[in-house]
């Protein structure tokens, strides 16, 4: 453990960027009014039992306030798990069925913006209070030749053991594609994906943290399975809630270079090794992180399903202009330097600066010297410091 003081800086600047629990609930209650909006008796939808569940940082509990000026991003899917298969119906009937319905849904709801189509999924735009843009990917049970595959792919690449590699693959399913040149056609294959089976496989490398599991049980009077992923707040969703912070203020004026919240999430839980404390588990993150990334495709493989590389646009001749690769270690570098900054715990000056620098993050210099056991001095700034300054980080 590195001590309670660095942790007190880290926790004083999660609680400037984290949602709170009010978010969570208001995103849940949105999806679940549209699952309610299918299961309607006239629904086109309702004899194929759609389900509607969150994926992503809201499903992980990892989701960062957005920057003033943007919309908090809800990512979706609707699982249509009765009655479709691939050699039934094609992707392009698949994804307007569901938007049919999701247009009715807006209509009814009094959802100003056009539902707008995107490559994989539908795009709501809430704008009441706390404006949400809620992405829904159309979805069908993948088939039980396929999961049979991935298990099989998650016990020799991943080294899942057969309990969890059986419990992964039986939720992945099939996804539409509009980029996809047999989007229209019927067809066998089609894109796979499993956001809840990722969600199952990020929860056991949560469960490292067995003293932080033990003590929110206690805490909810609950068993930690029964809570939603937002109340554990472990420190493995929390350092990567700071280091999504760090990514998105060092790449402000910069989004298409980069890293991926999905890149930095995968490493981060594969570099966790149950850390009790903020400060010791990031440090551990960002030493190790590095490591999980292979020399050969795939190079940052997708742990529920190995075949599939997140990082396949490093090669993509398409996305060479933003330099993808160069970028994330240039961001890794960064990181490193940084939040060692930040856990100083020598002096108070460096750590507000560095969280200025590096998150956006304004921390009272006071409040910093005292949680740090130093003289509650007033700390001037030795230079002025912009969170879209090009220094210290590296030109793009």
């Amino acid at each position: 453990m590195l001590g309670n003081r660095s942790n007190e800086v880290l926790k004083s600047i999660l609680g400037k960027i984290e949602l709170q629990d009010e978010a969570y609930e208001k995103a849940e209650k949105r999806y679940k009014d549209i699952g309610e909006w299918l299961h309607r008796p006239s629904s086109s939808c309702v004899e194929y039992d759609p389900h509607v569940f969150s994926q992503g940082s809201f499903r992980l509990g990892t989701a960062i306030k957005p920057d003033s000026d943007e919309e908090y991003d809800l990512d979706m899917g609707c699982n249509l798990r009765q009655g479709l298969s691939k050699n039934q119906i094609t992707q392009e009937q698949l994804k307007n069925n569901v938007g049919d319905e999701l247009e009715l849904y807006r209509k009814a709801r009094g959802i100003k913006e056009d539902l707008a189509e995107k490559k994989r999924c539908w795009r709501l735009e809430y704008a009441d209070g706390l404006s949400f843009h809620m992405d829904i990917v159309p979805c069908i049970p993948e088939s039980e030749t396929d999961r049979g595959i991935l298990k099989k792919r998650m016990i020799e690449n991943s080294r899942f053991d057969d309990a969890l590699a059986q419990n992964v693959s039986e939720h992945a399913v099939s996804i539409t594609d509009n980029t996809d040149h047999r989007y229209k056609v019927t067809t066998n294959n089609w894109r796979i994906s499993n956001p809840e089976g990722y969600a199952r496989w990020f929860e056991t490398r949560m469960k490292t943290a067995k003293s932080i599991i033990n003590e929110r049980e206690i805490s909810f009077k609950a068993s930690i399975d029964s809570l939603p992923y937002y109340q554990w707040k472990t420190p493995l969703q929390q350092a990567i809630q700071l280091l999504k912070r760090h990514r998105d203020t060092m790449f402000k004026d910069n989004e298409d270079c980069k890293p991926i919240s999905v890149i930095i999430t995968t490493l981060a839980a594969k570099a966790y090794n149950g850390e009790a404390d903020l400060a010791s588990a990031l440090t551990k993150i960002l030493s190790r992180m590095g490591e999980y990334i292979n020399a050969a495709v795939p190079v940052v493989p997708n742990p529920v399903n190995p075949a599939e590389d997140f990082a396949d646009k490093w090669y993509d001749e398409s996305s060479a202009e933003y330099k993808l690769e160069q970028n994330f270690y240039k961001w890794l570098y960064q990181a490193r330097v940084d939040f060692k900054t930040l856990c100083a715990k020598d002096n108070s000056q460096h750590v507000v600066e560095a969280a200025d620098r590096g998150l956006n993050v304004h921390l009272d210099a006071t409040s910093v010297a005292l949680a740090l056991g130093l003289s509650a001095t007033v700390i001037t700034p030795t230079k002025e410091i912009h969170a879209s300054d090009p220094k210290p980080w590296f030109a793009q």
